[in-house]
């Protein structure tokens, strides 16, 4: 079973996407984030509940440190986010904006899960 988790893709988009494997579904826990290298890219891949999974760069936009994969995962009204571990500032998993300074925004990328395993699209 194949599942597309981000809202924003469509038929088009996944059957031309190349999608890299990063883990088994499994393997991240819930309300963590994982770091992978995709295509020569640190992305930072997070589970939120049992089974919602989000992709941004995992390099930090302020300090260029590849950490956002270590961030606690929380909420801001509706908008699920990450904090950065460095300075704090909080990135939108869906979006990759950043909450406080919008400049310092990161791109967020395409997940799914096929054959139980966690896979990314870069966008």
């Amino acid at each position: 079973m194949s599942a597309v988790l981000t809202p924003t893709m469509t038929s088009a988009t996944t059957t031309t996407a190349s999608w890299t494997n990063v883990c088994p579904a499994d393997d991240i826990l819930p309300d963590t984030g994982v770091c992978a290298l995709v295509e020569g890219r640190h992305v930072a891949v997070f589970r939120v509940g049992p089974d919602r999974f989000f992709a941004i760069d995992n390099v930090d936009p302020k300090s260029g440190a590849s950490v956002l994969s270590r961030g606690l995962v929380g909420s801001l009204g509706d908008r699920i986010v990450v904090a950065s571990p460095l300075y704090k500032q909080h990135i939108d998993l869906q979006s990759g904006e950043c909450i406080e300074q919008p400049e310092l925004s990161v791109s967020a990328h395409a997940v799914r899960i096929e054959g139980g395993l966690v896979q990314v699209s870069l966008r």
